[in-house]
């Protein structure tokens, strides 16, 4: 980690990563980390993650078959699956770039990154990559059994980042 000496106070150059997404919980960590840690993160460029899904070769649709319904699975053809990763990655920069200017209103430096992959894995892939050293992201705050069938990219990274991780918690 490098550190400058400006006379007799030591300022440490930490990198500081915000994940984001399309919610609204992760805009609320963005302008809670820009309220809050303006003055901490001015030293470095503010990284701005989104993760892309990965695309989906299968896709199901239902038949009817009288009362009941039976899904059947069906292989995307490949200009389907680039024309949906096109329109993801066109989201995921106009996400970032919104992100971006937001920052520079509020005279914050940013660097923006994304990457394709699951969500919770490219995060922390994200982290040891770039040598981040506090990861902040926002809380959707699912119930109990929906993180537990579903997961939670929070709860997964707070596990397994190689940093300390700050989940903000949007009020309700």
């Amino acid at each position: 980690m490098g550190s400058v000496d400006e006379g007799s106070v030591l300022v440490a150059k930490k990198k500081v990563m915000v994940a984001i997404d399309e919610s609204e919980y992760s805009h609320y960590a963005l302008m809670w980390v820009l309220d809050n840690l303006r003055d901490s993160i001015k030293s470095q460029p503010l990284v701005i993650f989104m993760a892309q899904a990965p695309p989906k070769y299968g896709y199901a649709y239902a038949a009817s078959l009288g009362a009941a319904r039976m899904y059947c699975p069906v292989s995307a053809n490949p200009e389907f699956v680039n024309c949906v990763q096109e329109q993801q990655n066109k989201v995921s920069k106009a996400l970032l770039e919104r992100a971006k200017e937001i920052c520079a209103s509020e005279g914050v430096n940013t660097e923006t990154v994304t990457d394709i992959g699951d969500p919770a894995d490219a995060i922390c892939n994200a982290v040891t990559k770039l040598n981040i050293n506090l990861l902040i992201l926002g809380n959707r705050g699912s119930g109990l059994l929906k993180r537990a069938f579903m997961g939670s990219v929070s709860n997964y990274c707070v596990r397994n980042a190689k940093c300390p991780v700050l989940v903000v918690k949007k009020p309700e």
